[in-house]
Parts: structure tokens; sequence; C-alpha cells
């Protein structure tokens, strides 16, 4: 079967309002909680998957006064989400609805299982109201609900499922399928088929990313990497370079974002901050050439392509920082297609990105992402830059392959194979000091 850049960027290119970890949970929990009229609810019991679990212990959930944790996410979605705004159901959350969270969250408790043998995005919730029980599952995806049922019974045709609207999109499954059976030279040749809409929706993916970075840069929420970097120009200790432009836009826009600032990220393959890595760099090195935005808004779709591209073949979650190695060779293509290279260049720049952070793990969602998007973006535009002045790691080194689609192949099998164990450590660790914190 094949398939087009448009179904793409339908199922890879989203807007997410907050860490799409914790907002799968409280989707799952508004999924549920929209199936019982009955209130007040009695208990709210959550199951998700060991990456899930990392990604929204120590994350901020946006307009919710400062509350993180996946506890807080659920009640959060049960008492005021919308599930009907998918990845975006915490924009109808209402102060009401806080101050009910913060009740609920003391007693009872909102008690959270680690299935931990459990591979991919998983999330169940059950609610149990006026004695009757609503459950919700997602799968696979950070939006896509699987199951619904009340009273033990499934409802099997339920709007808010998937399968029963999947025939208006295209299968996620088999474009992620389709995706990795693709060449390089095969992505770039689906940049022409972009059209009016897809360029909008393009550039409104980046219009909403920017929005993210110049609050940053505003306000310096989160650690405040972005306007550190503003401020140390200012200062005449460092200089502006279209490297630096990169990580400030990048960083300053994860800032906001993790630290629970009330905007929407466009996100890329299920992560917000893999837009924010997958976009704000190629948006940073345009003011430094001449290019077009019709050039511009090619090099973003080349940029996510190559996300989902490698995305297909590491799953949404692992070990691996996604956005440092996924988004980051994304945006690395992004850039060398900007600059005016060639596949060879393009190529050269996706290698050279995953030499460099092929090694940097996924430790959660939290403030430090920023740093780590700083590295990325910078790195990417130092990618492109050494791919066109003939710099290109050689397939005798490492875990490079003969081609970049067998270097992006290879990250694949080091996450889904060779850093197993990996993820459980850090789990284990982040899980140690969370308790020993709370004694």
């Amino acid at each position: 079967m094949v398939f087009s850049l448009k179904d793409i960027l339908r199922i890879e290119v989203a807007p997410a309002l907050g860490c799409t970890e914790p907002v799968a949970v409280a989707l799952a929990a508004a999924a549920a909680a929209s199936l019982i009229d009955e209130r007040p609810f009695e208990s709210i019991e959550v199951w998700v998957d060991p990456n899930i679990y990392k990604n929204g212990m120590a994350v901020t959930i946006p307009g919710s006064n400062n509350l993180s944790g996946l506890d807080k996410a659920a009640a959060l979605g049960a008492f005021g989400g919308d599930p009907k705004l998918g990845l975006e159901v915490l924009d109808s959350v209402s102060e009401q609805a806080l101050d009910q969270v913060v009740q609920f969250c003391l007693d009872p408790s909102v008690p959270i299982h680690l299935l931990e043998n459990i591979r991919g995005i998983c999330v169940r919730v059950r609610i149990t109201a006026g004695g009757r029980q609503a459950e919700a599952e997602i799968r696979d995806f950070h939006d896509q609900i699987v199951r619904l049922s009340l009273d033990g019974k499934n409802l099997e045709t339920h709007p808010l499922l998937f399968h029963v609207h999947q025939n208006k999109e295209p299968d996620r499954a088999k474009v992620e399928e389709w995706i990795k059976g693709l060449t390089l030279d095969e992505l770039l040749a689906l940049v022409d088929e972009l059209d009016d809409e897809d360029r909008k929706f393009l550039k409104e993916g980046v219009d909403v990313n920017m929005r993210l970075a110049d609050h940053g840069l505003k306000y310096g929420p989160g650690l405040g990497i972005g306007r550190a970097f503003e401020r140390l120009i200012r200062q005449n200790l460092i200089r502006q370079d279209m490297v630096l432009a990169a990580r400030m836009l990048a960083s300053a826009a994860a800032d906001a974002r993790m630290a629970g600032v009330n905007l929407p990220a466009m996100s890329s393959a299920g992560s917000g901050n893999h837009g924010l890595t997958a976009t704000l760099p190629i948006w940073a090195v345009k003011d430094y050439v001449s290019a077009s935005e019709d050039v511009v808004i090619e090099a973003l779709a080349l940029s996510h392509m190559i996300t989902a591209y490698i995305k297909a073949y590491t799953g949404r979650l692992s070990a691996i920082c996604g956005c440092s190695v996924a988004a980051g060779a994304g945006a690395a293509a992004g850039v060398a297609y900007l600059l005016g290279g060639t596949t060879l260049h393009i190529a050269g720049a996706i290698t050279n990105l995953i030499e460099d952070l092929a090694g940097v793990i996924c430790d959660g969602a939290k403030p430090g992402c920023a740093l780590k998007l700083a590295t990325a973006a910078g790195t990417a535009v130092h990618s492109a830059l050494f791919a066109l002045q003939g710099v290109r790691v050689q397939a005798t080194d490492g875990i490079t392959g003969v081609s970049p689609e067998k270097t992006m192949q290879n990250i694949g099998t080091l996450s889904r194979e060779g850093m197993i164990e990996t993820d459980r450590t850090i789990l284990k660790i982040m899980i140690e000091k969370k308790f020993t914190a709370k004694k």
C-alpha cells in the first residue's frame, strides 16, 4: 500500500497541550469519565507502561497551577478534560476542576500501577462512581483509544474509539510500516507533493512552537536556558550565530513547555519536544541565509519525515532521547536542505548527528529537557554545516551504517534490543529517588 506526505503529516504532526505522556493518561481518564453520569467519583485507578511512568513523574502539567504527576494528570482528565480534544484534552480544565483535583488526590489517592513487562505505549484507567465502573485503554499511540467499557461491557461502537473513525484517516501502523521501507531519495521526493494546505499547516506548526519559544525568552520559566543564552549574548560573553540561535529557540520553547505553560506545541511523532526540535532550528537558521519561504517549509516537511522514519524503528518511547536522535536528525536533514545541500549532504548531516548524539538517554520529561534540546538543536546545525563541507562519518565507525537508512535503522535496533535493561535501570533510579525524597 502506498501513502503520501499528507498521510505522514496527518498522523505524525499534531498540536499537543502539555507533555504527551501525562496527557495520554489525562485523555484516558477523560474518556472513562465521559461514560459515567454519576458523581462524585469514588475511585480513579491508573495502569501505565514503564516509559509513560518515567515521562510523567516530574513534568509540570499545563494550566494546573504547577501540579505534576500521573495521579494529578488522571484526576485533571477525569474532572475537567474533554476527550474529544485528543492531545489537547486539558484545554477545557476549569478552576473548579482544579480545586476538585487537589482535594481528590489527597483523599482518596489515585494509585498508579506500573506494568513492568509491557513494551510500547499502554495506559489504562478505571473510574468508579455510583456503583458503576468505566474503563478506557490507550495503546501504541498517545491518543489512540482502543478500548472503552462500562460495567464490564465493551462499547464497540463508541465514537472516541480509534477503530470507529480510522476509516476517515490513514491507518497509523500501516503508514509507519510504509515509511520504514522508504529510502532517503524517496523521502526527499515526497517533498514535491506539498500543496498549499500542507504548507499552511506546517507554517502554523512553527507559529505554535514559536509562541512557546517567545514565552520562554520573555519570562524564563523552567530552567530558563533560552533566556540565559540571550542574557549571555547581551553581556558579550558569547556571540550569536545560527548555531546559537537554534539552541536558544529550542531551549526557550522547552523551558516553557516543561514548566507547564498553558500553550500547545506542534508535536512530531507523538512528542511536543520532538516537534520543537524538528522545527525551531530550521526556523532559526532561515534568518542567516537567503532562502524563500517555500524552501523553508519544504525543509520543515523533510525534518518531520526523518523524525517519523527514525521513530518508526525506535518506537514512540525508549531509553534513547528521541528529541536528540530522531528529531535532531530530522532538524539536521532540514537544515542541510535549507542550505542547498544535495542528497549526499543531507545523508551526511543525518549520519553526523546520529554519531554525535546516539548515546543520549531519556530520563523522563522534566525541566532539564531544555538542556538536551539546546544540545540537539545546536548539533543539528553543526552536523549540516559539517556535511556541506564534506565532513561525513564513515560506515566503519561504530553503529554507522553503509547508508543513512541503515544508520537510522541501527538506532532502532539499539533502542529496541540493546537499551531495554538501560531503560529499566533509568526507571529504577528515578523511582528510588522519588521514594527516598518522600522519607
